[in-house]
């Protein structure tokens, strides 16, 4: 179930994006090389962005799937939406989520961004080789940067040894705040979108003419008919 679940956000994920996508970015690209690279990063970003729909869509899906089982608590067909299935949801998504937040979407940046080491031969495994190197040092680089931010906070041994709790405490920390700034985001995007979307609203619809005078426009149309005789 979770897999057919997850296959369904995944190819209406990929619409989405080869919908809304440059097309010169993927289709137009006349290396064999790059265009594999194109397509890999295209790939990681839809598995994210399923990911990312698969985590807003959990909540709804628990509710409406307490609510069928209360509705019909003998009926065989639907006994599969129990607590365990909601309960393995969250526990794939918030692993993916937080592969896709720390691996997944840094690797499909610096992949299309690499071009390999330089003396080495080029093709796909050369450009691989240089991008696991560098996240390697950027994972390296963060850790070491969280560690030192840690230890000089907490100025005891516990705290410099709390990094090696990464995937129970430091891993849920980040995913805590990068939704705190995705919801602060949404927050401070909303009234600009809205006020965005009544403007575009108001162009494209026609305004009602319900206070001007009609009588004004007749006589307004019988001076032009007239003027056009005249010229005639």
């Amino acid at each position: 179930i979770c897999a057919l679940l997850f296959a369904s956000l995944y190819i209406l994920c990929h619409f989405i994006i080869t919908h809304f996508k440059k097309h010169t970015d993927f289709a137009a690209v006349h290396d064999d090389e790059d265009a594999a690279v194109n397509r890999i990063a295209l790939g990681l970003c839809t598995f994210t962005l399923a990911v990312a729909l698969g985590a807003v869509l959990l909540l709804p899906f628990s509710i409406i799937s307490n609510e069928v089982l209360l509705s019909f608590p003998q009926n065989y067909y639907i006994q599969w939406l129990n607590g365990s299935l909601v309960h393995g949801l969250w526990n794939l998504v918030f692993l993916f989520s937080n592969l896709s937040l720390v691996f997944l979407m840094p690797f499909a940046y610096f992949f299309t961004e690499s071009e390999g080491f330089a003396g080495s031969k080029k093709g796909i495994m050369a450009r691989v080789y240089e991008t696991s190197v560098v996240l390697l040092l950027l994972t390296l680089l963060v850790l070491g940067m969280v560690w030192v931010a840690s230890a000089i906070v907490g100025n005891d041994a516990a705290s410099r040894q709390s990094l090696y709790d990464l995937w129970e405490y430091y891993l849920p920390y980040l995913y805590s705040c990068i939704s705190l700034f995705g919801v602060l985001l949404l927050l401070l995007c909303t009234p600009f979108g809205l006020s965005t979307m009544f403007t575009v609203t108001g162009k494209l619809l026609v305004k009602p003419r319900l206070l001007e005078d009609l009588d004004e426009q007749l006589s307004c149309t019988r001076l032009e008919e007239a003027a056009v005789s005249r010229r005639i």
